[in-house]
């Protein structure tokens, strides 16, 4: 044994001298290595150059039309120096009624994939589905919501737009809310089984509460996603330029007011554009941000 040992450590020690004397394998290991690390590092030297261009930008057009004005004031006449507090509260109440809808019906979705459902055709079709709508683009589900909701009434909506926002949060809430429960080991569950707790029970105050860091994480992230979204909002919401808090009435929001004043021959409404843009970024980076430290310290106290 201590021969057979010997001869191992024999082997290894002549290989690394190999590699140390810098035969032809070591020279092309060694030339492989280099050139893999100079893509990955040019790789990520473009990415952070292009988000950093992005970034700069966004901050050198938008920080000068950023004034206590931008909060307060609706969106006025070219000229008249108006902002864009419709617009920003328009986005906070189609948002939040999005993440009220949402959340619920993701959550049990989630839920009821895995920890109710068998492996089967109905599992199949409803995990097929939602992972189609979460690649689906955006577009058409504003499509979809305003055949299915404008076009019967005959009018746009703030509820209309929040519904669209709320079909694309869903599988984002389904898809985490069931994987971050399949990781609850299963120990933990026949535990709860064997004091004779029953499966609601084992699923609210067991399942749940050692997977809420990584649900409240999805949600989140699905409240990211769809914060930024200006398609479905064009078919469904539109958009409004005076205030209004009737979610049976056309709405402002921000993306769309965005897109509408990007494009015009007046440079205060292009101002506007720029700082709805920085205030869009600025939000969806907080709450990247808000994930990450959340879903840190969930791992630290699990």
């Amino acid at each position: 044994m201590a021969g057979v040992t010997t001869g191992m450590t024999g082997t290894a020690a002549a290989a690394g001298h190999g590699w140390a004397r810098g035969g032809p394998l070591a020279v092309r290991r060694r030339l492989v290595d280099r050139v893999a690390t100079g893509l990955s590092l040019a790789a990520t030297g473009i990415v952070l150059a292009a988000l950093g261009s992005i970034l700069l930008t966004l901050l050198v057009r938008g920080l000068p039309g950023l004034s206590p004005a931008t909060f307060l004031r609706a969106t006025l006449p070219p000229g008249a120096g108006g902002g864009l507090a419709n617009a920003i509260v328009g986005s906070l109440l189609q948002t939040g009624l999005a993440a009220a809808i949402g959340t619920p019906v993701g959550l049990l979705t989630g839920v009821y994939l895995s920890e109710y459902s068998q492996d089967g055709r109905v599992v199949n079709v409803v995990r097929f589905v939602s992972d189609m709508m979460l690649s689906a683009p955006s577009i058409l589900v504003g499509l979809f919501v305003y055949l299915a909701l404008v076009a019967p009434v005959g009018h746009f909506s703030g509820l209309s737009g929040a519904v669209a926002l709320a079909v694309l949060f869903v599988p984002v809430v389904v898809r985490t809310t069931e994987d971050m429960l399949r990781l609850v080991p299963l120990t933990m569950r026949e535990a709860a089984y064997a004091l004779g707790a029953p499966k609601w029970r084992v699923v609210l105050q067991i399942c749940l509460r050692a997977a809420r860091g990584g649900v409240l994480t999805g949600i989140l992230l699905a409240v990211a996603r769809v914060s930024g979204e200006t398609a479905p909002l064009l078919f469904t919401s539109l958009g409004n330029m005076n205030w209004s808090l009737d979610l049976n009435a056309p709405m402002a929001s921000l993306p769309v007011a965005i897109y509408q004043y990007a494009g015009s021959a007046y440079d205060d409404w292009v101002q506007l554009a720029w700082t709805g843009a920085l205030l869009v970024t600025t939000g969806v980076l907080v709450l990247n941000v808000l994930v990450r430290v959340w879903s840190r310290r969930a791992g630290l106290a699990r």
